[in-house]
């Protein structure tokens, strides 16, 4: 059976400013890729992540360099060794897996072994700002059950008290995407324990986080730059107490079930994200969420605009997708 593949880029706009201590954006832009057989399409988006020097550009070059083999019937096995980790073999793994349940007649939870997909407590992010707009930020949203809070400068201590008291009842995962260093680990850390945070995710810089190994963590430290694939899980022991598995990281839904069952083995804690994308790129990422310690897929809820039909929030839930967005 021949295929076709088509890889679009879309942009969907961000509703306000969305702020980490890297930079901020305004608009989610993703490539969404595509495979027919003629009768059915399987769909899949990634959002291509600078932090590893993806482009727009980048991302689409590694579709068009995989098309001839994906339309000659290359498996989904197969692509996890032809495809490198990252943005664009998400998308085309996602899209085979989307293709695969449609030609079956069946659920892409039943092909992955999952009986029966649940609704998730999803994380809802706050953007780094100074910590007045940023306690204001958790009051507007202190209704919610799991609050993710980027953070990330030399001297976090009242943002994050003032997140705090913004959201008293609220769990609270800080996301200090590499900003802190060695000396001010145990100051952040204390603060944390005494605010109550859950989690703290990726406080030092990849491949410079060896104080994690021979400090006190008082509160679970999650590994997110640290950690791309299955492969990269066993080193974190006994410096990280958990990993964020995202599929624009791991490149696709085959390699996320596998690290996921891999970081369970070892001893983590799991933690499934995302970056700002659309619900399309959330729906696969449900399916490795069920069981997951923390749950972080609210890219949709950051959108001006979402696809349609989105996947279904409501309150602190978001529900597993209905068979038109994807599986």
């Amino acid at each position: 059976m021949s295929l076709s593949l088509d890889a679009t880029v879309e942009h969907f706009p961000i509703a306000g400013t969305f702020t980490i201590s890297r930079g901020s954006k305004t608009t989610a832009s993703v490539v969404t890729c595509r495979i027919g057989d003629g009768v059915h399409t399987g769909s899949g988006e990634c959002v291509p992540y600078g932090r590893y020097g993806e482009t727009i550009d980048t991302v689409l070059a590694e579709i068009a360099a995989i098309r001839h083999h994906i339309e000659a019937g290359l498996s989904r096995a197969d692509l996890q060794r032809a495809m490198k980790p990252g943005a664009a073999r998400n998308a085309v793994d996602c899209a085979l897996w989307d293709l695969e349940a449609k030609q079956k007649n069946k659920s892409a939870h039943v092909l992955a072994g999952i009986s029966s997909p649940e609704a998730l407590t999803t994380a809802y992010t706050l953007s780094l700002a100074e910590p007045d707009a940023m306690r204001e930020q958790a009051a507007k949203y202190a209704h919610r059950a799991l609050l993710k809070v980027k953070v990330g400068t030399s001297d976090d201590a009242a943002r994050i008290r003032a997140v705090r008291a913004g959201a008293p009842e609220s769990r609270i995962i800080l996301d200090a995407n590499e900003g802190w260093t060695p000396e001010t680990l145990a100051y952040h850390f204390a603060i944390c324990a005494e605010e109550r945070i859950d989690l703290i995710e990726q406080p030092l810089p990849a491949g410079r986080d060896e104080a994690l190994a021979t400090i006190a963590r008082p509160v679970p430290i999650c590994a997110d730059e640290s950690v791309h694939a299955t492969g990269d899980l066993a080193a974190l022991v006994g410096r990280y107490d958990a990993v964020n598995i995202k599929l624009d990281k791991t490149g696709g839904l085959t390699e996320a079930l596998r690290m996921r069952d891999e970081a369970v083995s070892l001893g983590l804690k799991v933690m499934v994200g995302c970056m700002v994308g659309s619900s399309l790129a959330m729906a696969p990422a449900i399916l490795v969420a069920q069981g997951a310690d923390f749950v972080d897929l609210d890219g949709p809820l950051l959108l001006a605009q979402d696809r349609e039909p989105g996947l279904r929030y409501e309150a602190s839930l978001v529900f597993p997708p209905e068979p038109r967005l994807w599986g």
